[in-house]
């Protein structure tokens, strides 16, 4: 049942990204549903479903984005597994919390391109991270806690969060 769920994940959020929030931004930012949805599901489902689901959903994402393949695998399946590692330590875990983690863990995972990347001499480090790390993490962050509290107060998460780990 975890599989169909998680292929259905993958399946409905590849096209949600790469089509629908093409036209769709805050401040000239797109959020990364592909980031949120492992963070959730590796806090969730473990690290092993947050290392699988983030290498699957980071693969299909790059095939419909202009993302470099091993850069987008590797990220999103390094966030799920260290969001899994981190679901198993953490005891109970908040909204509040958890929209802090996505923010720093975004922030991080932002400034892996402008550190790859040559930036021009208009476009430094500091402009990257004001521009668009920065806005771009507060996004996530905002979207994965809404999420969370959803499924937090409408559904038992920490009943669904000890059976997991089970």
């Amino acid at each position: 049942m975890k599989g169909i769920i998680y292929s259905a994940v993958i399946v409905g959020l590849v096209p949600v990204q790469s089509v629908l929030l093409q036209h769709i931004s805050l401040w000239g930012v797109k959020p990364d549903l592909g980031f949120v949805a492992v963070c959730l599901i590796g806090l969730l489902g473990g690290e092993l479903d947050g290392l699988l689901v983030g290498l699957a959903l980071g693969w299909a994402m790059s095939l419909f984005s202009a993302q470099d393949l091993i850069s987008s695998v590797a990220m999103k399946g390094a966030v799920g597994f260290l969001a899994g590692f981190a679901g198993r330590q953490v005891v109970y875990l908040s909204p509040v919390v958890l929209v802090m983690g996505l923010l720093v863990v975004s922030c991080l995972a932002g400034l892996v391109v402008p550190f790859s990347v040559k930036l021009s001499a208009q476009q430094d480090l500091w402009w990257a991270v004001w521009t668009v790390v920065l806005p771009q993490a507060c996004l996530d962050a905002v979207i994965g806690g809404v999420i969370y509290w959803l499924m937090w107060s409408r559904l038992n998460i920490e009943q669904l969060m000890s059976e997991s780990r089970m």
